[in-house]
């Protein structure tokens, strides 16, 4: 697959703005950017700066791009971010805890984190911010919804991300994908090479839902999927 991108395997490739990152993983750009960039703070004798709980890849200058499997970092730690007060500091000693038992990058991005890193990274975290049994069996759940949303490829690295199109995680159609091997890494329908900006542009051109299923020669309530979580991220 690493041949097809001059040697450089497509996961990695700084491809995402903060922006893009944002709108399709339906998550503040300042989150986003606090997580990857890190910020500076104000403390009692002068300042101070938070360093970001996320790698990005190579090419760090202005402006910050984010590679796929770093999608799938910011993916995951959203997990604890919804529905879970985040204590920045202490998710960073349960993510060093992680890479330490795994001794692999991006342990987030790896199957091994859903079959056994899972219930490690849960009981680090609950014993750092004191959680109960059931705020632990929570986030387990949250998470365990979001890594279901995550396909590997055979050899356990994430290669496509189903992201979440709507609020209510249960309900969560996965009609659209993010696969950095397809439309250039860009929100794609499911199966195809169709990417949703585009039909967003079109619908909002004029071109009708009927029209554009029989232009891509696409069911319906796909085009409809992509158009609406377009206009809704927007």
């Amino acid at each position: 697959m690493s041949d097809l991108y001059g040697g450089l395997d497509p996961r990695n490739i700084p491809t995402y703005s903060i922006g893009d990152a944002a709108r399709y993983l339906r998550i503040p750009s300042s989150t986003i950017r606090s997580w990857t960039i890190g910020y500076s703070y104000s403390v009692k004798d002068g300042s101070s700066f938070f360093h970001p709980l996320i790698e990005l890849s190579k090419g760090k200058n202005k402006p910050y791009l984010l590679s796929f499997t770093n999608l799938v970092e910011v993916h995951v730690l959203r997990a604890i971010r919804v529905g879970h007060k985040i204590q920045l500091n202490k998710v960073r000693e349960a993510l060093d805890f992680i890479d330490e038992r795994f001794e692999v990058p991006h342990p987030l991005a790896q199957e091994d984190f859903r079959t056994n890193g899972v219930d490690l990274f849960i009981e680090r975290y609950g014993e750092l911010i004191n959680a109960s049994s059931g705020g632990k069996k929570e986030l387990k759940e949250s998470l365990n919804a979001h890594l279901e949303r995550i396909e590997p490829d055979d050899s356990g690295l994430a290669i496509k991300l189903y992201p979440f199109t709507r609020s209510d995680e249960v309900d969560n159609p996965r009609l659209v994908v993010i696969d950095p091997r397809i439309a250039f890494g860009r929100l794609a329908i499911a199966g195809t090479g169709i990417a949703t900006n585009v039909l967003k542009e079109r619908f909002q051109a004029g071109d009708s839902i009927e029209e554009l299923a029989e232009d891509y020669d696409c069911d319906l309530p796909s085009i409809e999927e992509a158009i609406r979580c377009e206009l809704s991220a927007a």
